[in-house]
């Protein structure tokens, strides 16, 4: 059993000794926290929609917000406080799995805080260092209701305080706003009446208790607070503007960067949770006087869920390793961060329909944890842009990926106590089109003697070659249709290269890596004839299409001994009543 579920977070186990002490003590205790609540407490609060009060005061007692997300150079000197994507990306997946709503909550802390951690007023940076240590968390107040996230457009408008020089006077309204009803902050996208052009964008810090700050109501109905709330003639300092001009732009863009990445963890801690209830649950039923899981096809499925999440695991920890040696040079994490939103957060989705033609309608059962895992994971391709937004980015980087590699000095595991600083000093969100990759083939190179790598080998350099003599032409690069599918075969090849990266530094076993190579085989294959069939397609197009589909080489005895360690996952856990 141990062998099946180290690679899965489990409660029972958990043991994060690769941190330093701090950090080591406060993801346990918030794991303790929750398994002291326990299951039927956390449906329970789940469905009645209450406000995360206890949580919070929970959090604000252990410092948990402040010692995890305040930079080391607004901490004062605390070394325990620094941002570090890799604890980050833990308790991401501890929140997941325990409920969305206890991740959303620190999410939008996360996304309020990017303004203000990537600005140069020195007094707001102190301001929010010192709202984080009393335990207070943030929102981030860039979505309106018409225009939804194009900043290009937004409403909020900005008239110069004739009486504070420096300062404005802002009217206007966001929606989809986390944490609007409590925030001891909220960073605020708006532009300026008095100056046209991006010159005239501004980044300004606001207080929810503010009597000039009107919430209107929560537009989801959950315990997740997502607000609509209306500034009318709200007083900005100029202690309170963050940016100005362009670089108030580049600041909402790259706190989403930061942002986005969360959304992958916590999909993982999401599936964790259900598969073991759905394994557990297969095994004891018996239908037709036989156990569930003697049926070939319920095997296959709980295989095969069990594998793509392995795969989201493998993925999004490598990804953590890019985005901690990130800098000026490299910007490789570009890439790889979208990939981690639109890909990781889609495989959950997948993960969990596998699991819910198995388990049927016990997956509707109010006591269920996967009840509303089957609603959660829903939302996490949705956040942060739709998967077609981040399709749609994630093409920008293709054939410099694929065709065009240049030596990079080798990304080590970074699971190091440092500080990510570069995420708060990314620069100027452009310049996409010059990011450039290390040999995506290397990895590949390294299971060139697995068959079902080598096999999806074949069909990544198939798409190579569909790049340099089929790639799409003017007219139909403006078919997004067209190129989505084409994205989604990028994706496949990038998510690919990752998982085995990270195989090769955790040394996993290769048989659990063929299975999951043979899942991905026939995911090429399925997008290659969904190109196929697209209305704009060549008809060399659709011939690449068509000989790029492969069978997985198949092992019933690697499948078999695959499947028995999803076995071994039924009563693995359980969360305490």
């Amino acid at each position: 059993m141990a062998e099946s579920t180290s690679l899965l977070f489990n409660p029972r186990t958990y043991d994060p000794a690769h941190f330093d002490p701090e950090t080591r003590r406060l993801l346990r205790a918030t794991v303790d926290w929750f398994e002291a609540r326990g299951k039927r407490r956390l449906i329970q609060d789940y469905r009645s929609r209450v406000w995360l009060a206890d949580f919070l005061e929970f959090a604000a007692k252990e410092e948990l917000f402040a010692t995890f997300l305040t930079p080391a150079s607004a901490a004062a000197g605390d070394v325990d406080r620094r941002w570090d994507t890799a604890r980050i990306a833990a308790l991401n997946e501890i929140f997941g799995f325990y409920g969305l709503d206890y991740w959303y909550a620190w999410q939008v802390t996360v996304l309020g805080l990017g303004p203000v951690w990537q600005s140069d007023n020195a007094d707001a940076r102190e301001r929010a260092a010192g709202l984080l240590a009393q335990g207070e968390v943030f929102a981030f107040g860039l979505s309106e209701r018409t225009h939804g996230a194009d900043i290009y457009s937004t409403d909020m408008l900005l008239e110069p305080d004739a009486d504070v020089p420096g300062g404005f006077r802002a009217t206007g309204s966001k929606y989809y706003i986390g944490n609007g009803n409590a925030a001891g902050l909220v960073s605020v996208f708006g532009r300026r009446t008095d100056v046209e052009g991006p010159d005239g964008y501004v980044f300004f810090a606001a207080d929810s208790r503010h009597p000039a700050y009107h919430l209107r109501k929560n537009v989801v109905d959950s315990s997740k607070f997502v607000s609509e709330f209306h500034l009318e003639d709200y007083p900005v300092a100029p202690a309170d503007v963050l940016h100005t001009g362009r670089a108030a732009f580049d600041a909402a863009l790259n706190t989403v960067n930061v942002g986005k990445f969360n959304l992958c963890t916590a999909s993982i801690g999401i599936c964790e949770h259900a598969m073991y209830e759905a394994v557990t649950h297969a095994t004891n039923r018996i239908l037709y006087g036989r156990p569930v899981t003697a049926f070939p096809h319920v095997r296959r499925e709980l295989t095969d869920a069990y594998v793509r999440l392995v795969g989201m695991k493998l993925f999004s920890d490598r990804a953590v390793d890019y985005f901690r040696s990130a800098g000026p040079d490299d910007r490789r994490y570009l890439l790889f961060n979208p990939m981690t939103k639109m890909k990781v957060t889609t495989e959950g989705e997948k993960v969990i329909d596998l699991m819910w033609d198995v388990i049927a309608a016990k997956g509707f059962e109010k006591d269920t944890y996967f009840a509303q895992a089957a609603v959660e994971i829903r939302g996490l391709p949705k956040l942060e842009g739709t998967v077609h937004v981040n399709l749609a980015l994630i093409l920008k980087f293709l054939r410099n990926h694929l065709l065009d590699p240049v030596d990079h000095p080798p990304v080590p595991t970074r699971l190091d106590a440092a500080d990510d600083a570069f995420l708060f000093r990314q620069g100027p969100a452009r310049g996409l089109g010059s990011v450039r990759f290390h040999d995506w083939r290397t990895a590949f190179d390294a299971y060139a003697e697995v068959p079902n790598v080598a096999c999806f080998r074949e069909q990544a350099d198939a798409l190579c070659a569909f790049v340099e003599t089929s790639a799409p032409d003017e007219e139909q690069s403006r078919d997004l249709d067209l190129l989505l599918a084409v994205g989604q075969l990028f994706a496949l090849v990038v998510h690919g290269q990752l998982i085995l990266e990270q195989a090769r530094l955790t040394g996993l076993d290769e048989e659990l890596l063929d299975e999951l190579f043979a899942v991905l085989v026939r995911d090429f294959s399925a997008h290659a004839v969904e190109l196929h069939g697209k209305d704009s397609a060549t008809e060399a197009q659709q011939e690449w299409a068509l000989g790029a589909v492969r069978r997985p080489v198949v092992d019933t005895a690697r499948s078999t001994r695959i499947w028995e360690r999803v076995e071994a996952l039924a009563g693995a856990y359980e969360m305490a009543p």
